[in-house]
């Protein structure tokens, strides 16, 4: 297969045209950082989120004022991963930060949305029971049971190591059997014997390790070639960056000053996170699921994530 280029993709261009179009400005244009909103007083948008370990500087950005410092009066709304993608590409939604691998197949399709930066790496997980001795390369006919629905994030992020290990994902090959369960419900799945795998995030994918239901057998964290990759990116509405390319560099700008806080708070972010009630966990293992991750903000390694997670998603049959 030709290596995928920007040049040869023009959905990936659409899709990251914002990034060159906001994020350009970042150091100097579009506020720069302040308070002034101009005339018409603070922007008003509306940032979704799902309720997340990674999604800590979306919190951040709200409850350290880094979207007020951008002229910003940010609401924060909280959906589920249907109506997350959706809100984004109809305009509901202004703004998240969400699973690279979770937009390209909405953007090759049409969904209207705009990646604008990278924002960390590594958050998705295949997990097995603690005292299986499987391998990825084991799962073929195998029941393999992922969080909310069929092609939720890590759902897609199995499917790429399932397609590394020889073993076709899709549905129709019949090589795996997809079992969708409600995210708290997988590791009883596991442990009642109706699945022998499972794809997590995190907080479930840390939970389950913490009650020694689960050891990870992948993890994009730690493991070749996903390690350096950015699992999750600041993503805007269409309708936002073609009305208001300022307002999507500052809302852009929020999520990447809050990324930044992070990864130089880990512990004080996953305390805020809980206690502000955005993350239904305890403190302690929100902690440890943040810890996992690594938070550096930016753009051309984005870039280089978005075709590399496109490039093994097409193996896998996904795009």
């Amino acid at each position: 297969m030709n290596p995928l280029t920007l040049r040869r993709t023009p959905w990936l261009v659409a899709g990251l045209f914002a990034a060159a179009a906001c994020l350009a400005m970042l150091p100097a244009g579009c506020g720069s950082g302040s308070n002034n909103a101009g005339p018409g007083g603070p922007i008003k948008l509306k940032v979704a989120y799902l309720g997340l370990t990674c999604e800590a500087p979306i919190f951040v950005a709200k409850e350290k004022g880094f979207y007020e410092e951008e002229g910003l009066d940010v609401e924060l709304v909280k959906t589920d991963w249907d109506g997350l993608r959706e809100g984004l590409g109809t305009g509901q939604f202004d703004a998240n930060h969400t699973l690279i691998m979770y937009l390209l197949k909405p953007i090759e399709n049409g969904t209207d949305v705009k990646i604008t930066g990278g924002i960390h790496t590594g958050c998705l997980r295949v997990q097995v029971g603690a005292n299986s001795d499987m391998k990825v390369k084991d799962l073929k006919g195998k029941k393999i049971g992922v969080p909310t629905h069929i092609g939720s994030p890590p759902y897609l992020f199995c499917c790429r190591t399932l397609a590394a290990a020889g073993i076709d994902p899709r549905p129709e090959a019949n090589e795996v059997e997809w079992v969708a369960y409600p995210p708290a419900e997988l590791g009883l799945a596991l442990t009642q014997g109706k699945i022998d795998a499972l794809a997590t995030s995190d907080p479930i994918g840390t939970i389950l390790l913490g009650k020694k239901i689960v050891k990870t057998i992948a993890d994009q964290a730690v493991d070749e070639p996903y390690k350096d990759e950015y699992c999750c990116a600041a993503v805007v509405s269409g309708k936002l960056a073609r009305e208001n390319p300022a307002a999507a560099a500052k809302v852009t700008r929020a999520l990447l000053k809050g990324a930044k806080w992070v990864n130089e708070n880990a512990g004080a972010a996953a305390k805020l996170s809980v206690e502000q009630k955005y993350i239904a966990s305890t403190v302690e293992i929100n902690t440890q699921a943040l810890a996992k991750l690594d938070y550096i903000p930016g753009v051309a390694r984005c870039r280089k994530s978005i075709d590399q997670a496109a490039q093994e998603m097409k193996q896998a049959g996904l795009l």
